[in-house]
């Protein structure tokens, strides 16, 4: 018995298995072990979803032409820039690819508010918050990633920025009723939206310290996934709606576990002034801190039962993941127990450490996130922390007066010992002293971290 299958019906089921796709792509991208596949599950949907779109969305030849060519410019592109950039360059890269989506949202949103076609009001509305919001995610996104690539190196800040921001954002949302309700006198308002609209992007991020990148990079990618599936709506494409609400969805859970491990709210995040200066802070360093060389590190850790090593954002500027990994190696060799402890907000991006790692071959079960492995800091003889600074500031549990005060941290000043590698004598990225370093079994190895990773190497095996 024939069944007819009309052309609305399949594009329909095609989306629905490339929804599968996508969920299960994501789900698979929770556990490092499956994150790799979880992303050729998505890329397959979306590749599904792409080629359905194409084959039936009736559009001209030349149009079709035109869009392939754009998705094979665009492809070639993600292509060679994915090869060539560095890990240390992995944040900025994100942030400028979660860009160029709210941006494509935002021409979705153009392209219907200039056509001049006739839309019911609830149409022009959904086009108008998915625009606002990709104009913002684009605008916003890119300021990260000049500010990530060292474009931009200070954070820009005056008195009355939030009034100025709540007024951008009151004359973004005036524009917008005028468009959705009609009053509009033609296209100059719809110009004026927009501007404004990638105005309040600029001006939200601008204020925004280094140190709370993480947070800022998942909520524009939450964003970013809200447009897209505003703009699904408009288009009424499934595949976008659905598309669009899993990134969504994906990136506010993101974005709320980055600001609880913080502990702070995302209003903090994005209006506050923190890491402005040390001084604000009320930092409680007490003590000198005391340098260590690399031999006698060495000899510390080849004699060690246990050690937790913590790295941060000095690793991946060193690129020191591949000689840390082997120093791993060697003391547990040794017969030592070696373990990773990993922040979520350590680096600049959400799971930064956990890619660099992954990127050295360092074995799954050896990487702890700060819930498994803070209990253990106590039995550890030593522990290693590279180039990380906030993540494991004590302040942040006794000092009421510090910025940071009440974030979760890794306890690393519960060790035994600690030693600390680290560039110089200076600040952290988001300004604060750290306690950590001042203290009596505190000691610092300063240099380079790949560097001085080389030198305990050494060490170690001169210790025999």
């Amino acid at each position: 018995m024939n069944f007819p299958v009309n052309t609305q019906t399949l594009t329909q089921l095609s989306y629905l298995a490339a929804a599968a796709l996508f969920i299960l792509g994501l789900k698979r991208m929770s556990s490092p072990v499956t994150a790799v596949s979880g992303v050729r599950w998505a890329g397959v949907g979306m590749l599904l979803a792409t080629i359905v779109t194409l084959a039936f969305m009736g559009a001209s030849s030349l149009n079709l032409m035109l869009v392939i060519a754009a998705i094979a410019i665009g492809g070639i592109l993600a292509w060679v820039s994915g090869k060539r950039v560095a890990m240390t360059d992995m944040p900025q890269m994100i942030a400028l690819y979660n860009g160029m989506g709210g941006g494509a949202a935002a021409a979705i949103a153009a392209v219907e508010l200039y056509g001049g076609n006739e839309h019911s009001p609830t149409h022009l509305t959904i086009a108008v918050i998915g625009g606002f919001i990709g104009a913002v995610s684009f605008s916003g996104s890119l300021i990260a990633f000049a500010k990530l690539q060292g474009l931009i190196t200070k954070s820009v800040r005056f008195g009355g920025q939030r009034f100025l921001n709540l007024a951008i954002l009151l004359i973004t949302l005036a524009l917008g009723f005028m468009v959705v309700s009609g009053m509009h006198a033609g296209l100059p308002a719809v110009s004026l939206f927009f501007v404004f609209a990638l105005s309040l992007g600029i001006a939200m991020t601008l204020p925004i310290g280094g140190a709370d990148m993480p947070v800022v990079i998942s909520l524009y990618n939450a964003l970013t996934g809200l447009a897209v599936g505003f703009e699904g709506f408009v288009l009424d494409n499934a595949a976008m709606i659905i598309a669009g609400t899993v990134v969504g969805a994906a990136g506010t859970l993101l974005t709320q576990l980055m600001a609880k491990a913080m502990n702070r709210s995302l209003s903090n995040v994005l209006f506050s002034n923190f890491g402005e200066s040390s001084a604000a802070g009320g930092t409680s360093v007490t003590g000198t801190q005391k340098a260590i060389e690399a031999s006698d590190a060495g000899v510390m850790m080849a004699y060690s039962q246990k050690i937790i090593i913590v790295p941060g954002y000095g690793l991946a500027v060193a690129q020191a993941q591949h000689k840390v990994w082997e120093l791993a190696q060697l003391l547990i060799d040794h017969g030592v127990k070696v373990r990773f402890a990993i922040h979520p907000v350590a680096g600049r991006m959400p799971g930064h450490m956990n890619v660099l790692l992954a990127e050295a071959g360092v074995p799954y079960d050896l990487i702890s996130d700060i819930d498994e492995i803070n209990a253990e800091f106590e039995t550890a003889d030593v522990a290693l922390i590279i180039g990380a600074n906030d993540v494991v500031n004590p302040d942040a549990r006794t000092n009421a007066n510090s910025p940071i005060y009440g974030m979760p941290i890794l306890s690393a000043d519960k060790a035994k010992n600690v030693i600390v590698i680290k560039r110089g004598q200076g600040q952290g990225f988001s300004g604060i002293d750290n306690a950590l370093f001042g203290l009596d079994q505190t000691r610092m190895l300063y240099g380079d971290a790949q560097a001085a990773v080389s030198q305990l190497i050494q060490a170690v095996k001169a210790a025999g």
